[in-house]
Formats: C-alpha cells, sequence, structure tokens
C-alpha cells in the first residue's frame, strides 16, 4: 500500500444497511484499514455529499429519485465506483415489488392495510418521487466492481479494497460468489 491515503465514500440507498454492518465486521481490522484511508462521505462521518474520491462503494438499490440523485453524484465524484451487496447488484429484496403495480403496492398499504386509521397515501413534497420499479445501480451509471453478498462479509471487502489500495484489480476466487 502507498504512503498516500486513499479516499473512500459509502452509501446505503434502498436497501436494509446490512453491507455497512457487514463492512463494519472488520472489527480491529478497520485500525489497520484507517492507515491507508479517509472517509468521504458515509454515515461514519455524516458528511452529506460526496466530494472527489477514490473510491465510492454504494449499497441498496434505486427505488426513488433521491437515490437516482445521490447515485449520479457519486458516479460523478469517484475514481472508482463499487456496486456493494445484492440489492446495489440487482435489486435485491426491495425488488420483490417489482412484480405489481406501484399505485397497487401503495393502495394496498396506506388504504387496505390492517390498522391504517388515516387512510392516504402520502403526498408531500418534502417525500422523494418513487421509481416504477427498484432498478440496480448499473440501469443509472457505469459500475467499476461488484461486490456479491447479502450483505458480503468483513473478508470480501478487504479482498476488494486490499488490491485497489496498491493500485490493482481485485480479484475474486470462485467461493466468494454464493447465494445463501
Amino acid at each position: 500500500m502507498t504512503d498516500a491515503k486513499i479516499s473512500i465514500a459509502t452509501t446505503s440507498l434502498a436497501g436494509c444497511f446490512g453491507c455497512h454492518m457487514s463492512f463494519l465486521d472488520m472489527d480491529e481490522r478497520l485500525v489497520t484499514l484507517l492507515e491507508h484511508v479517509e472517509f468521504n462521505r458515509s454515515p461514519l462521518t455524516d458528511i452529506k455529499h460526496c466530494g472527489p474520491c477514490d473510491i465510492g462503494l454504494v449499497e441498496g438499490g434505486l427505488c426513488n429519485a433521491e437515490n437516482v440523485q445521490v447515485l449520479r453524484e457519486f458516479r460523478a465524484n469517484c475514481k472508482i465506483l463499487v456496486a456493494v451487496g445484492a440489492c446495489a447488484i440487482n435489486g435485491g429484496v426491495p425488488a420483490m415489488r417489482n412484480y405489481f403495480d406501484l399505485h397497487e403496492c401503495l393502495e394496498e398499504v396506506y388504504l387496505n392495510g390492517i390498522g391504517v386509521n388515516n387512510p392516504q397515501i402520502p403526498n408531500d413534497v418534502e417525500l422523494p418521487l418513487l421509481l416504477d420499479k427498484v432498478r440496480p445501480l448499473s440501469d443509472v451509471v457505469r459500475v467499476d466492481y461488484y461486490l456479491p453478498g447479502c450483505p458480503p462479509s468483513a473478508d470480501d471487502f478487504l479482498q476488494l479494497l486490499g488490491p485497489l489500495l496498491e493500485g490493482k484489480q481485485p480479484i475474486f476466487p470462485r467461493n466468494t460468489f454464493h447465494y445463501d
């Protein structure tokens, strides 16, 4: 690894935040990693916008206009963009709604749902506009690397970041690609 610190930005879009939790599972290895990296936008820093950085790690798919805006900001500011986890790669669990009409889903939840006290579909300018379908990142921007898993393990993150920090292309062993 070089002496200059590599900047990393992370964000979570339409997902469960499990990939970030798995990243934190590096435990004490995070201390070693922090000797070589600095975090730009990330829940770890509470920085709200992505500035110029070397590596962007994005978990979650795209379910609303705000997700698309954040993703485009990341792509514009990151030299390398990584789709992290099943939701970023193929829409994951949130994409299960793709089999249904969006308006019908909203009606079922907000108008016909059990225990609905004030039946109305939320319609506030503060709410991001929902997309008709949940989309993977690659439908909107160029993705440089894909880190599979739901979530990928801390070791998987290290197998990705180690070579990238050295300016090399990461190579994932075949057993990294599993579906469980």
